[in-house]
């Protein structure tokens, strides 16, 4: 039973194996098809459960910001425009998915206090498509779910005591030992290809720095303990950004840098009703 598990892992995982931009091993057992089709159905159903804003300044500052930083994507990661939508909500959020689609949340244009966070924050966003990161979390994902299938007959099969308490100890494993630090992973990446990104887009890198400083700031140390995030805690993501920055600072081309004016006011969200 362990060496078939073992064996049909190992199988999937060679026949799809990567390597990302900055020298990651990756693992990526979806077509770039079935990543753009599920983008796209995500993002529409996005539209329908959240307001989105048709307050022109903010639109139009989103809109300079994102086409900025997409010009300057890999034909790899997106070949076509991009669809960029900003949603009227509190959430101080963005996303970017595959397909190219990007959703800014009016909520995070009160952090970002320039054209340049602004660029941090999408430039961030786009480098998890850049670096198919969607594709390699359905693939843990899909690949821990055929472990914990596996492991479950056996130990069902098995004289072992205690068995629910054997299965809780597994997912409690795989969710702070394996799937937790993979999506830190992929934040720190995003960050790094996101700042290079900024930088070549005309965006001062040294903004992705103050950004994150603002969101500890914002976060007032109520952020969980770091190993028990799927995200880095701000001062891991301040120093690795700081530490960055030099080769960043190489690439800004200030030749492109855009005038994106941000509205003095962002219009508040509206109430939602109970």
């Amino acid at each position: 039973m362990k060496l078939a598990s073992l064996a049909c892992i190992a199988l999937l995982t060679l026949s799809a194996c990567s390597t990302s931009t900055t020298g990651r091993n990756q693992v990526m057992l979806f077509s770039e098809t079935e990543l753009n089709k599920m983008g796209a159905a995500s993002f529409d159903e996005m539209k329908k459960q959240t307001p989105i804003s048709k307050d022109k300044p903010t639109v139009d500052f989103v809109q300079c910001v994102a086409d900025a930083i997409t010009v300057n994507v890999p034909k790899s990661a997106h070949q076509g425009e991009w669809e960029v939508v900003v949603f009227d909500s509190a959430q101080v959020n963005a996303f970017a998915l595959p397909g190219g689609k990007i959703g800014v949340y009016t909520g995070i244009l009160n952090v970002t206090e320039t054209q340049d966070q602004l660029g941090a924050i999408i430039g961030h966003e786009v480098g998890h498509v850049i670096e198919h990161h969607s594709n390699e979390r359905l693939s843990a994902n899909k690949l821990s779910n055929i472990g914990v299938a596996v492991a479950t007959v056996a130990i069902g099969a098995s004289d072992v005591d205690n068995k629910g308490l054997w299965m809780a100890g597994l997912g409690v494993g795989l969710q702070y030992g394996v799937i937790m630090p993979y999506s830190r992973s992929h934040e720190s990446e995003a960050d790094i290809v996101g700042q290079d990104l900024m930088a070549k887009s005309g965006f001062d890198p040294k903004a992705s720095i103050k950004l994150w400083q603002n969101m500890d700031k914002l976060s007032n140390g109520a952020a969980p303990a770091e190993f028990m995030s799927t995200h880095p805690s701000n001062q891991t993501r301040i120093k690795q950004l700081d530490q960055h920055l030099a080769q960043s600072m190489a690439l800004y081309n200030r030749e492109k840098r855009p005038n994106c004016k941000k509205p003095r006011v962002i219009p508040k969200p509206p109430v939602t009703k109970k």
